[in-house]
């Protein structure tokens, strides 16, 4: 994909109206870490998420979107998604499939991928919240978002995601999940 063709923040908010998806944007300085988001959200109400662009030895990609507070373990995660490799993707690599920088990562990026070579895997808890706040193809904004907009979003796109349940069932506790 070339420069040209990736779309723009405009573009996607475009393309939510289009689909009508409800969704409300706040400007803010570039954020490039769930640190940096923390300090400067202030009462943003909804879930706050952080997402992981891996890929495996093979080339193939998964975009991973999880409370922000959840601890990854990148042995686990292999295991759930069936694969014997996964480490996190290049700048060069996240710009050609998602259309973005590092820091301005979220599911809205697979709008540029058009061979839908990226697995969405979402955490199951943020279908239970409201709103949803990810970067909008650009860090420094964060739109909001139902859960019901994002998976509309999402299979519009051609990326039906995948669910993890990262609570485990008997104690409610997060299942880790950042090698650290």
């Amino acid at each position: 994909m070339n420069s040209d063709s990736r779309l723009t923040a405009e573009d996607l908010f475009r393309r939510l109206d289009n689909l009508g998806i409800a969704h409300s944007t706040v400007d803010h300085p570039p954020l490039f870490t769930v640190q940096q988001s923390r300090e400067l959200r202030g009462e943003l109400p909804g879930a706050h998420v952080k997402n992981l662009f891996l890929r495996n030895k093979k080339g193939r990609m998964w975009l991973l979107t999880c409370l922000e507070d959840r601890e990854i373990d990148l042995k686990s995660l292999r295991g759930e998604l069936g694969t014997s490799s996964l480490s996190f993707v290049s700048p060069d690599r996240l710009m050609q499939y998602l259309g973005v920088i590092p820091g301005a990562v979220s599911p809205f990026g697979v709008v540029n991928d058009s061979e839908c070579e990226v697995q969405v895997v979402l955490d199951s808890t943020l279908m239970e919240m409201d709103p949803l706040n990810f970067h909008p193809l650009d860090n420094s904004r964060t739109t909001a978002v139902s859960a019901d907009g994002l998976l509309r979003f999402l299979e519009s796109t051609g990326h039906p995601p995948k669910f993890i349940n990262f609570n485990n069932p008997q104690t409610g506790d997060s299942i880790p999940i950042y090698a650290r």
